[in-house]
């Protein structure tokens, strides 16, 4: 009689602990939102050695944000991952001698669908000015990822 109450008992806490969320499966993929006020990089924006570039975007989720990576390398050779339908100007193909290289990740809050990002990122004075990928990989909680990578421009 005792196992029985324990069982029932165990049941109501298991069926209690369950909820209309917990068995929802997230199907989609999160948004970076680049029409906001003040939205950077843009395709196709110039900086320069020294400088500072500001990275600003609103990200959304339908169920929860999980964490997101920037990186920049250059584009001396041409190559594309651009989500942009605008293609900007080119220098001609250059062989890197010291590129830009950055990638750093960043993990979101626990349980928040919107989140506004920023950062300052700091040029350094003595890479290789041209043409530059400045790509965003936004990754939700359930590992959905959505990708917007745009050219930029390093200047003297």
């Amino acid at each position: 009689m005792k196992t029985k109450h324990i069982f029932y008992l165990l049941l109501l806490c298991a069926l209690s602990a369950c909820n209309s969320t917990s068995n929802e499966k997230d199907l989609e993929a999160p948004e970076i939102l680049a029409g906001t006020e003040g939205a950077g990089p843009l395709n196709c924006a110039v900086y320069h050695l020294g400088g500072t570039l500001i990275f600003q975007y609103s990200f959304l989720d339908n169920m929860e944000l999980g964490s997101y990576n920037l990186e920049i390398h250059n584009n001396f050779d041409h190559h594309t991952h651009s989500t942009e339908a605008e293609t900007c100007q080119q220098d001609p193909v250059k062989k890197p001698v010291n590129p830009w290289i950055y990638n750093k990740d960043f993990h979101l809050p626990a349980g928040e669908k919107m989140y506004d990002a920023y950062e300052e990122i700091k040029i350094p004075e003595d890479v290789d000015p041209g043409e530059y990928h400045f790509m965003i990989r936004l990754t939700d909680a359930s590992g959905w990822q959505t990708l917007k990578s745009v050219s930029i421009r390093v200047a003297e």
